[in-house]
């Protein structure tokens, strides 16, 4: 099933083109299960062999992403709070939680928006959040595609250099998300240290 799911993808992007990246990558930032991997790796691979520029790849790439998070953003602006507010106990999501968040996000939102990009699980939610704090444009957007455009970079030089490997892919890809993930928490640690210094 997943195997058909990527054949399809790869053959959405070669008969698309450009445009087919755009849309694959908007999906995968909304809450469509399409994985980036399948989508940027592949397009890295193209750009390879000739096929396509990939500075166009990943530009359209970040686009696409910003695009869903935008999606979401204002999905989550316009019924997020009155849905939680009226079906969340059904979620054991309390208004205190609600409330909590909107405020976490009005104080930390860009620090959790540009990690969560970076997040395999949570980037494609992590938008919903901030539209629910009501979170300023400007920064999401920024934010946001500082995020999307460390992921998209590297999924694209991953297709570019190994993508007729799809073993070394995996390999690569493992240990490149384990980096992430320890950098962002040594991001997280000195942004903890950072405002608790400042409320000194």
């Amino acid at each position: 099933m997943f195997a058909d799911i990527v054949n399809f993808i790869v053959e959405t992007i070669s008969s698309l083109g450009y445009i087919g990246i755009f849309i694959l990558m908007f999906l995968e930032s909304t809450v469509v299960p399409v994985p980036s991997e399948v989508v940027m790796i592949p397009a890295g691979y193209l750009a390879h062999k000739g096929e396509m520029n990939i500075y166009i790849v990943i530009l359209l790439g970040v686009l696409g992403s910003l695009g869903g998070a935008l999606f979401n953003y204002f999905f989550a602006l316009k019924f997020g709070k009155r849905f939680l507010l009226k079906y969340g106990k059904y979620f054991f999501v309390s208004p205190e939680t609600i409330e909590k968040t909107e405020v976490f996000f009005k104080n930390h939102g860009h620090i959790s928006t540009f990690s969560g990009r970076l997040i395999p699980g949570l980037r494609h939610y992590i938008s919903l959040p901030a539209g629910l704090a009501k979170m300023n444009l400007f920064v999401f957007c920024l934010y946001t595609s500082l995020g999307a455009t460390i992921w998209v970079v590297i999924l694209t030089l991953l297709g570019y250099y190994l993508g007729d490997n799809e073993a070394l892919v995996k390999e690569y890809l493992r240990y490149l998300i384990i980096g992430l993930l320890i950098s962002l928490a040594i991001l997280g640690f000195w942004y903890y240290r950072k405002v608790k210094k400042s409320k000194l």
